[in-house]
């Protein structure tokens, strides 16, 4: 794995960060009507069948959060653009603010409003995976595994067959953060027999954690 001196590109940040994106997946199907709203596949697939059956009203109903997934992409970058470099406020710890109030103001939802959260999630999940995209130099995803697993099993089994340490190590490093995402699923699955709809605060001091690493590492390195 290329090494990075970047912030954003650690291993540390990239578990707080995944550590995040499988709570909020375990959260969605577990307080918020059984939906995965991290990722969109299942929304597109879902989104086509109904098309196919001629169910357009209930097909229209996935559309939203493939929408609200497009918008956070939009303004992820809107918010790169208007937080430019020299600023005080790093762009991608816009992203990170953003989201923090997103799912702070998510935990006061009641089921009523499931279909709003998911597209909530949907949203900062999109700005999460737009903001945060390298880990050490090579890419990988903080709200999904799929990727990370390939990616992982890849150089992994390059380095064993090359007999590349290196190589070796940057594939457990991508078997690591998908672990952390399991662990994210199993905290938020306790969590939410405690606090229900609330328990996605926990996301809140999850996000203000990746915060202050930023700004504790930022003096001493470029994010």
């Amino acid at each position: 794995m290329i090494k990075s001196d970047r912030v954003s590109e650690s291993l540390r940040l990239g578990t707080i960060l995944m550590l995040t994106g499988g709570f909020l997946d375990a959260y969605s199907y577990l307080i918020r009507g059984n939906v995965f709203a991290t990722a969109e596949t299942g929304n597109i697939v879902l989104l086509g069948i109904n098309l196919a059956f001629g169910n357009f009203g209930k097909a229209g109903r996935y559309l939203i959060p493939i929408v609200s997934y497009a918008v956070g992409i939009f303004v992820a970058e809107w918010i790169k653009k208007c937080l430019a470099d020299g600023t005080k406020v790093h762009w991608k710890e816009g992203v990170l603010w953003l989201e923090l109030l997103i799912v702070f103001a998510a935990g006061f939802i009641p089921q009523a409003g499931n279909s709003v959260v998911n597209c909530m999630i949907a949203f900062v999940c999109a700005m999460q995976v737009e903001a945060f995209r390298r880990m050490h130099g090579n890419a990988y995803a903080t709200t999904m595994c799929t990727g990370n697993l390939r990616s992982g099993t890849e150089l992994l089994a390059v380095g064993l067959f090359q007999k590349e340490p290196e190589k070796i190590r940057s594939g457990l490093s991508y078997y690591w953060i998908d672990f952390v995402f399991v662990i994210g699923a199993a905290i938020s699955t306790f969590m939410c027999r405690i606090f229900a709809e609330r328990a996605i605060w926990f996301c809140a001091a999850t996000l203000l954690t990746a915060l202050a690493f930023i700004r504790y590492q930022k003096r001493s390195a470029e994010v």
